[in-house]
């Protein structure tokens, strides 16, 4: 009877082991969901998006739950990964997702979360946007790589985007944003294909990150504050952009815009605050670039408020620009002139600031061309140091 008794129990832990030795996504913690368990097949050819959908909303029921990449190429087309979930959901890229040649019609996003509070996207994997066939065909419509709307409490880090089919990182109506040790990669003549393009957003950290793409490194639009910029290096690109603003009516103000301790290499721009002309009403207040280094860049300070690039334009903008710092800018301009401040007649610029700026050309100092603002130089030996 005992040994008996001893053949039940060892049946049942058998049993038992088998049960759990079956469950997906089991890794030593109840928590963690790998998409590979959920049907992924890393052959960069059958789509992950089912396996994806499935492990997220496993991962989003599970209070700390974390839905895992693991190294590989995984073919997905578009996916997008709703909330709200419990607690805080984690996103680990280890592997490279690759984007189909061919959008999807009508959708503009490859990989979007929503709705969502408290989430973390980190690893050392990339996503492939797979982004060349269609920089040729001249497709207006813009493809984001990855999209964040409406999410608050966020974070991304070490993350790897290249060849997005327009924005890598679009962060739209989300509050309190940590970026960290991001990079972001296409050809320089890659059309629209914007690092990171913030809009209608708040309290936002960007830092230790690189951006080497065929537009702006990173681009703010309306509605946007409380930004703080640090350690990012840009180049090649169209530098890091405030605007362009002024297209529709009622955009929000944007302000608290902080730019420090940046590297611009071989961009087309360095700082730049833009806007069209003619325009609605707007405000862009309290902008501040600080420890910049440029080297070999087209345009290192220009605001223009007579932005218009598609078509023929009559008229001044009337969006407001007023208190922006240019601080301890240094470096080498790819033109004679370094600085370009043109601003409306209708609103000219008020309280900007060039602090310690020198800008050389060929070994040479740069000049300033400068309308419609006030405009104090403050310091020695600052280059340029007055408008020609």
């Amino acid at each position: 009877m005992a040994s008996s008794h001893r053949l039940f129990q060892s049946i049942n832990v058998i049993f038992f082991l088998l049960s759990i030795w079956s469950t997906p996504h089991v890794h030593c913690q109840s928590n963690i969901f790998s998409i590979s368990d959920f049907g992924a097949i890393s052959d960069a050819q059958t789509d992950s998006k089912q396996a994806i959908l499935n492990a997220w909303n496993q991962s989003c029921a599970t209070n700390g739950g974390t839905i895992v990449v693991p190294k590989g190429n995984y073919l997905l087309s578009d996916v997008e990964l709703l909330g709200p979930c419990i607690g805080t959901t984690k996103f680990v890229l280890d592997g490279t997702l690759i984007a189909p040649e061919v959008p999807t019609p009508n959708i503009e996003y490859w990989i979007m979360f929503r709705a969502l509070d408290s989430l973390s996207i980190s690893g050392t994997g990339t996503l492939d946007g797979n982004g060349a066939s269609y920089w040729k065909t001249n497709n207006p419509d813009i493809i984001t790589s990855l999209v964040l709307e409406h999410v608050n409490d966020l974070s991304i880090s070490g993350i790897h985007s290249v060849n997005s089919k327009k924005f890598h990182v679009s962060i739209h109506n989300c509050n309190g944003v940590a970026i960290t040790n991001i990079h972001a990669t296409a050809p320089a003549d890659s059309p629209n294909t914007d690092g990171i393009h913030l809009q209608a957003s708040s309290t936002i950290t960007i830092s230790g990150s690189s951006f080497a793409t065929g537009d702006d490194c990173i681009s703010i639009g309306e509605g946007v504050a409380n930004v703080n910029i640090t350690e990012v290096n840009c180049g090649p690109g169209h530098g890091i952009s405030i605007g362009s603003l002024g297209k529709y009516p009622d955009e929000k103000e944007v302000s608290s815009i902080r730019v420090t301790n940046c590297n611009f290499t071989d961009t087309q721009n360095g700082m730049r605050i833009k806007t069209f002309g003619p325009s609605p009403p707007g405000l862009v207040s309290d902008v501040s670039f600080e420890g910049i280094r440029v080297n070999n860049v087209d345009n290192p300070i220009i605001i223009d408020q007579h932005y218009c690039p598609h078509s023929e334009c009559d008229g001044d903008s009337s969006v407001s620009i007023q208190g922006v710092k240019f601080i301890d800018v240094r470096g080498t301009s790819s033109a004679p002139t370094g600085v370009k401040i043109l601003c409306s007649r209708l609103q000219p610029c008020k309280d900007i600031e060039l602090i310690g700026v020198s800008l050389t050309y060929d070994g040479q100092p740069t000049t300033a061309i400068c309308s419609s603002v006030h405009l104090n130089f403050r310091g020695t030996n600052q280059i340029p140091s007055t408008c020609s």
